[in-house]
């Protein structure tokens, strides 16, 4: 499967940030954007300048999300880094020793 290289598109970032379960607010933070441009950009279609794109998108990617493009078998699209196994593995990782707390060193 190729990776999609063209700019994000509205479609793709809505459906990114919903298999990512990131909201507007922790994604425009990551990618150093107004939560309105954001909004903006996945519900009204207006265009980012290319370097907000790629702003979104890297942020995108960081929360887990993958873009590919289109081939014999289908349109492009978007999904999870990992599968449903490993993001299990992954949490119970994360969640491992307890809650974190400071050092009494």
């Amino acid at each position: 499967m190729k990776r999609y290289s063209a700019p994000l598109t509205p479609d793709l970032a809505r459906a990114a940030r919903a298999l990512t379960q990131v909201s507007v607010e922790e994604i425009s933070q990551a990618a150093s954007l107004e939560s309105a441009q954001v909004r903006d950009f996945e519900h009204r279609g207006f265009a980012l300048d290319p370097a907000a794109n790629r702003k979104l998108r890297a942020a995108l990617e960081e929360f887990g999300a993958v873009f590919f493009d289109e081939d014999d078998l289908g349109g492009y699209g978007v999904r999870r880094k990992y599968n449903a196994a490993k993001t299990r593995q992954l949490t119970r990782w994360e969640s491992e020793g307890g809650p974190a707390y400071e050092d009494d060193i």
